[in-house]
């Protein structure tokens, strides 16, 4: 059991208790009601994740989080920010994940520009493939105005990454996943990153699918305590048990076993899990709570706030 820890803050989350961001459908009162199934659930603080689509679509999603956040102080307490995943990351298979590889696109700062200026003020955070980022222009446009960069769903060189931490990236998205399930040996996304896990904050989604267990233990073992973020990458789908959910267009499956799939199981398509479900799967591989608690409350809130997680 998760011992009744609490003040999560999860970086990502798609969706939540039957309530999907990256739909069009959901009212006030259905996002209060995530916001209270939230606390149940011992979460004290989300990003609000809105994922890869059409460029109109991804405005009206994020403007829409946007004006309940200032409608409601109590849905603000929750959902301080928005966290955009896409639309500038890698189009190729595996690296592109769950999201729509006809909705990808080259990073621009007319694009991000258009995205961020959708969120009034509440976007924080934006996943993109440092590679699709043109001398890092966009990273710098964003750290410049504020918005912490991650990279993800992204193949980018060791040298690209370097180049771009340098240019204001700070954060890794969910290592271990948004990338295909076969890769070289020795040079590929998941070592170069760990090869700089002194400089990048990491995301792990600690659910028991997207990462084997034995391997984000290992993972854990490598990267400083002060640079790991567990993130649950929740869907609609979370804590509702098995079924067929919404992710955006795409119907996803979720299992006995509780791992989310796209339809065609070829892929995992975000998380059914929920904070408490993290804590569990932590502790079954030898982590303590005072970790658990820095992973899933303190890193988050220091890089939010602008600060190394140390």
């Amino acid at each position: 059991m998760s011992d009744h820890l609490s003040g999560f803050f999860d970086l990502q989350v798609n969706g939540y208790a039957g309530l999907d961001f990256n739909s069009d459908s959901y009212s006030h009162d259905d996002l209060k009601q995530l916001c209270q199934r939230l606390k149940n659930d011992g979460v004290a603080k989300i990003l609000a994740t809105v994922i890869t689509a059409p460029i109109p679509e991804m405005v009206v999603r994020i403007s829409r989080i946007a004006k309940f956040v200032d409608e409601d102080r109590e849905i603000a307490e929750i959902i301080p920010g928005i966290h955009i995943e896409g639309p500038f990351i890698s189009a190729f298979s595996g690296y592109v994940g769950a999201h729509p590889v006809a909705a990808v696109r080259p990073a621009t700062i007319d694009t991000a520009k258009l995205l961020v200026d959708a969120g009034l003020g509440h976007v924080k955070l934006m996943t993109l493939a440092p590679e699709s980022d043109d001398d890092c222009q966009v990273t710098r446009w964003l750290s410049d105005n504020k918005v912490i960069v991650a990279g993800g769903h992204s193949d980018a060189s060791l040298d690209c990454l370097r180049k771009a931490i340098d240019a204001g990236l700070r954060l890794f998205t969910h290592l271990g996943n948004g990338c295909p399930p076969t890769l070289p040996r020795h040079d590929n996304i998941i070592q170069r990153v760990l090869s700089l896990a002194d400089r990048l904050a990491i995301s792990f989604i600690a659910d028991g699918h997207h990462v084997p267990r034995f391997a984000l233990k290992n993972y854990l073992s490598i990267v400083p305590a002060e640079n790991v973020i567990i993130v649950t990458d929740a869907i609609s789908a979370a804590g509702l048990g098995p079924g067929r959910y919404q992710l955006g267009s795409q119907t996803v499956e979720v299992d006995e076993a509780g791992a989310a799939w796209s339809s065609d199981r070829t892929h995992f398509a975000g998380s059914a899990a929920t904070m408490p479900t993290m804590v569990d799967v932590l502790k079954s591989i030898g982590v303590g709570s005072e970790l658990i608690k820095r992973w899933t409350c303190q890193n988050p809130a220091y890089v939010m706030d602008g600060s190394n997680c140390r």
